[in-house]
């Protein structure tokens, strides 16, 4: 059984394309191969920054012969008829036979084809594949015609230790050196080992890589930056703040992982927390350290693509004054914001648009403002503290804080209420009520906050039905989907029995510019809640016509009512009562 080894060579491979580049690579001459009829034992796929690498063990020396018997026309079909047929099968009128069916004589061709060699076939498939790659974004450069992702440099193509030739054309036809041919040599780490290198198969590629001062397995490459990070962090009797998502990004950044550990300022921890390790997240792309009480401490990880002559001192001190520089710019942006109050800041709201039709930011916080107080009695909230909050919710928009790290919004907005002397509810709901904003994040508990998030995303739903801004297929560019599903959550964990059809009719009052609602818009959205809901069912494994039951009667919409009778009848057709009306019920049918 044969391997074979693909590697595609280019420039830097944006990190956050590699892994479904891999993925892609492995599905598509998987894929291409087994339609081929060549099995295999095992593909896997690789990637660093500057390549794409697949492995397929187990693969046979050639395609399998095939026998297809076709069956043409009837035996006295007219000759022009039988002459197309053998024109089809590309056979002579002595090649064929009559034979006898229930439906009468017919000629047949045995078409007996012999399987080429997987050489063969993988030079003639791999072309393809990478001419019609599914990047996300790609390019062209010089006067060629190929994309890729970034310059296609090198293609290493063997199997069984044979060079697979094939030659891809990137270049306009006729043009002299522009072809790429694929071979046996790859490239070492673009500064520590920058010259070709022959391979004979995997483990030699793998191996002299490793010499090249490249880990071409990014799972390995992965475990060896966490790993060092956490031995360079105790080392100083701290530990590396946990963020999957960056230990990601940062694979995908080099090829030979060097751990560094700088040091911040000690001016500079007066700022929020969250405002140093987003600087250093975002920006950097530096790993923020902890110490035992879970602290944050002036310390850093980076990582880098090379230790330099001196062991990473110059590379160190350099990130060190990077980072001075970005920290100084926050504590700016800290100290200059607090130099006015939220509530000074609501006014500069109608600078700020909403949208085209919606009006602006200042618009938008006076009906929050209004929808907040009306569930806030739903909620267990304090009205007083609901509709302070979200008075005061989008005001941090303003801040330059914000403005600099957009992802701070309601973060930088409780840091400023407390400064402003707001109750801690308030502060506490501007910080939360932006929560949640994906599958992994939890929902708010706090009345107040619950009260301030459910009237953010129910004022969003209602002013784009509103306007006909409806989700359509795949198609969702205001995020809709997800503002209902934070509703769903946000209700269901917080077991809210909060009717939802006067919530809508109370949000849709409050936008005095727009026409009367037309007869169904209300009932439009409740049904696109029931759809998110009966969603947010399935992917929890209730069964589907338990939902589709429950769900037969459209107007309900106390979400919580509506799950308990899911709940309810789960648990009946569970017992014997329920097995046997069912049971009953099919029989009837």
């Amino acid at each position: 059984m044969a391997e074979l080894l693909l590697e595609l060579v280019s420039e830097e491979i944006p990190a956050r394309m590699q892994a479904r580049a891999a993925e892609d690579l492995k599905r598509l001459v998987s894929g291409a191969f087994l339609d081929e009829r060549l099995t295999f034992d095992r593909a896997e796929a690789f990637v660093t920054p500057r390549r794409l690498a697949l492995v397929m063990d187990g693969l046979p020396d050639r395609q399998p012969d095939t026998a297809e018997e076709r069956r043409g026309p009837r035996a006295d079909a007219p000759a022009a008829a039988v002459d197309g047929f053998l024109r089809s099968v590309g056979l002579t009128r002595d090649q064929v036979s009559v034979r006898q069916t229930p439906k009468g004589s017919f000629f047949f061709a045995d078409i007996r084809k012999e399987g080429q060699p997987t050489a063969a076939v993988a030079a003639a498939v791999l072309p393809g594949i990478i001419r019609s790659f599914p990047w996300p974004k790609s390019m062209r450069w010089g006067h060629g015609r190929l994309r890729w992702v970034r310059p296609l440099q090198a293609i290493l193509l063997l199997l069984d230790g044979q060079v697979v030739d094939f030659a891809l054309d990137s270049g306009d036809a006729g043009e002299p050196g522009t072809a790429i041919r694929s071979g046996r040599e790859t490239l070492g780490h673009r500064f520590l080992a920058p010259g070709p290198i022959e391979v004979s198969g995997f483990a030699d590629y793998v191996g002299k890589l490793d010499m090249a001062r490249v880990i071409v397995d990014q799972r390995r490459r992965r475990a060896f930056i966490e790993h060092a990070a956490a031995h360079e962090a105790r080392s100083e009797g701290l530990r590396v703040t946990p963020d999957a998502a960056l230990l990601d990004e940062v694979t995908g950044l080099v090829e030979w992982p060097v751990v560094l550990m700088g040091r911040i300022d000690q001016g500079f921890m007066a700022v929020p927390r969250e405002v140093l390790t987003t600087a250093m997240r975002a920006h950097q792309k530096y790993f923020a350290l902890e110490d035992g009480s879970g602290h944050l401490a002036p310390r850093f990880i980076m990582i880098a693509n090379t230790p330099g002559a001196d062991h990473g001192r110059a590379i160190v001190a350099g990130n060190e004054r990077v980072l001075r520089a970005r920290l100084a710019d926050a504590r700016y942006f800290w100290d200059h914001d607090r130099q006015r109050s939220l509530e000074s800041r609501v006014a500069d709201l109608r600078h700020r648009v909403f949208h085209a039709r919606l009006g602006s930011d200042l618009d938008r916080v006076r009906r929050l403002e209004a929808l907040a107080v009306r569930v806030a009695p739903d909620c267990g909230a304090d009205t007083t503290d609901a509709g302070r909050a979200a008075r005061l919710s989008k005001t941090d928009l303003t801040t330059a804080m914000v403005g600099e790290f957009p992802e701070l919004q309601g973060v930088m907005g409780r840091y400023y209420a407390l400064h402003d002397g707001e109750a801690a509810a308030v502060a506490a709901a501007i910080g939360d009520h932006y929560q949640p904003q994906g599958p992994g994040d939890g929902c708010p508990t706090a009345p107040v906050s619950v009260a301030v998030a459910l009237a953010d995303r129910i004022d969003t739903l209602v002013g784009f039905f509103a306007i006909d801004e409806k989700p359509t297929g795949s198609k969702d560019p205001f995020a809709l989907r997800r503002a209902a599903l934070g509703v769903i959550r946000i209700v269901l964990e917080n077991r809210l029995r909060l009717p939802l059809l006067p919530v809508f009719a109370f949000a849709r009052d409050q936008y005095r510019g727009l026409p009367e609602a037309s007869p169904n818009e209300m009932q439009d959205l409740l049904a696109f809640f029931a759809d998110r809901l009966k969603v947010h069912l399935r992917e929890r494994g209730v069964r589907h016509d338990l939902i589709a039951a429950v769900f037969a009667d459209g107007r309900e919409d106390d979400l919580v009512r509506l799950t308990n009778r899911v709940g309810a009848l789960k648990d009946f057709l569970d017992t014997d009562d329920g097995a046997n009306l069912l049971a009953a019920y099919k029989r009837a049918s």
